[in-house]
């Protein structure tokens, strides 16, 4: 069975909640844009033109975004590499 994620707004606009139906990661996820990471899906996400940061763990994962990006243009993006969990 595939994960869904609900997206969820946070108190700061440049942030996104991804919540999963079901635990994704073992244990906490943290990385910023310039970061080396051993994580295959924070080095992804951080792909991602306008990502700034991600933290995540077990079921959830928050992205932040750059001020200057645009939501409508990340998410789908985003979306796009969770689906591959």
């Amino acid at each position: 069975m595939a994960l869904e994620f609900s997206i969820e707004p946070t108190p700061n606009p440049n942030a996104l909640k991804f919540s999963a139906s079901q635990p994704f990661l073992e244990g906490r996820l943290s990385a910023r844009a310039g970061d080396t990471s051993d994580s295959p899906l924070a080095a992804s996400l951080l792909s991602i033109d306008g990502v700034e940061s991600i933290f995540g763990f077990q079921d959830f994962l928050t992205v932040n975004k750059f001020p200057d990006a645009d939501w409508e243009e990340l998410v789908p993006h985003i979306k796009e590499v969770l689906e591959t969990l």
